[in-house]
């Protein structure tokens, strides 16, 4: 059990975050989760995550507001302060963010830019300055997508912007090393949620063909995710550094 430590899941009231939340939970962490506009969600899963045993807290955050990135983690830190007796976090998972299904070539100069921004440069940035209140030791987990590997039509735009996320994940890897602090990347398969309009989920016919190229037989459900977030942030992934670990059940293999 990881006593004493904090993650920050970022996106963490609803769909894969909220999963994300309750497994590190379940590790014995402490949890900080962030949510857009829905804070009753995100008291339910402060609710559920206390029901573990664990201190959590619920924040609000728009991960396109750059400008307030700042004063968000001064709000994270007197939190933590008030309800963790501390003003570090040791785990910072970017789960937050939104996808689209277009086109390449009806995808709009809007669409395109939205992506950048919600699922690269918010993280980017949150990241950059949320290692300031990290402790040394600690890591990062990025949520990427197997649609950096194996390709779907319509996500073009979505699964460029995680391309990068990928690369980044490596150079933070390097460049806080010395921090010994870790970075990695988790790529969920298709999973049935609400993301990109429920288009998994509710899309009989985009669920059968994934289920039938999927090795495992079955489209993901969130739970099949947060247990591989919560492992990276224990010390049982301490060696486990700079990598993109796909959970998908085999999809597109």
């Amino acid at each position: 059990m990881e006593k004493g430590k904090i993650a920050l899941v970022t996106g963490g009231s609803r769909g894969l975050g909220k999963d994300m939340a309750l497994s590190i939970a379940k590790k014995g962490l402490d949890v900080v989760i962030t949510y857009n506009s829905n804070k009753d969600k995100a008291d339910e899963v402060i609710k559920e995550i206390e029901s573990l045993g664990q201190k959590a807290t619920a924040i609000q955050l728009n991960t396109t507001k750059f400008d307030k990135f700042q004063s968000f983690l001064e709000e994270v830190q007197s939190a933590l302060k008030t309800n963790f007796g501390t003003d570090k976090i040791d785990f910072l998972v970017n789960n937050a963010g939104i996808g689209i299904n277009v086109p390449f070539s009806e995808t709009s100069e809007e669409a395109l830019d939205s992506m950048i921004n919600v699922q690269f440069k918010g993280t980017y940035l949150l990241t950059q300055k949320a290692i300031n209140i990290m402790n040394d030791g600690g890591g990062i987990v990025n949520i990427s997508t197997g649609l950096t590997r194996f390709s779907l039509p319509g996500f073009s735009a979505y699964a460029a912007m995680k391309g990068a996320i990928e690369t980044l994940t490596k150079y933070q890897a390097k460049e806080l090393g010395a921090r010994q602090i870790r970075a990695n990347v988790v790529a969920p398969g298709a999973i049935e949620t609400d993301f990109g309009g429920g288009v998994v989920r509710d899309n009989e016919g985009m669920n059968k063909t994934i289920a039938a190229n999927t090795a495992l037989g079955r489209v993901g459900l969130p739970h099949d995710i947060g247990s591989v977030v919560a492992f990276l942030c224990t010390d049982d992934a301490k060696w486990v550094n700079a990598q993109r670990i796909e959970v998908s059940g085999g999809q597109m293999i």
